[in-house]
């Protein structure tokens, strides 16, 4: 289960704030950290298992303070995209033109089924030879 874990911590300067960020990233189970709020003064970390009493104990050794705002659960992409794509309707198939009824069945010539306009549709003819057999072949 991933989880957004949202610690407030003293980052008075850039230097502050990489240092947190490296503790952060070192971190077991840890995916992503970013900062965020008005002041830059907290620290987000996504993950999988982290442990955190842990890392905010370690934030605490190294910048002074740190507290823990907020622990929720993130739900995964693919839950959220689901709705929306049932919410979509899947595109009418185009309509092809009907398959030419008027093709012989004289050894099913052309082997592909021929789409054509009823009106412009002719007849396969097959060449009889005098026995009346097909001389395609």
């Amino acid at each position: 289960m991933k989880q957004k874990i949202v610690i407030k911590v003293l980052m008075t300067c850039d230097k502050c704030r990489t240092k947190a960020m490296k503790i952060a990233a070192k971190t077991s189970g840890v995916n992503s950290v970013a900062i965020e709020g008005s002041d830059k003064d907290q620290l987000v970390v996504i993950g999988e298992g982290v442990d955190t009493p842990n890392l905010t104990r370690s934030l605490r050794k190294k910048l002074c303070y740190a507290e823990i705002l907020k622990v929720e659960e993130v739900k995964p992409k693919e839950e959220e995209k689901k709705p929306k794509e049932e919410e979509k309707k899947p595109k009418e198939e185009e309509k092809k033109p009907p398959l030419c009824p008027t093709l012989s069945l004289c050894h099913q010539y052309p082997p592909f089924p021929m789409y054509c306009e009823p009106m412009y549709c002719e007849p396969l003819r097959c060449a009889s030879s005098s026995d009346g057999g097909c001389f395609i072949m």
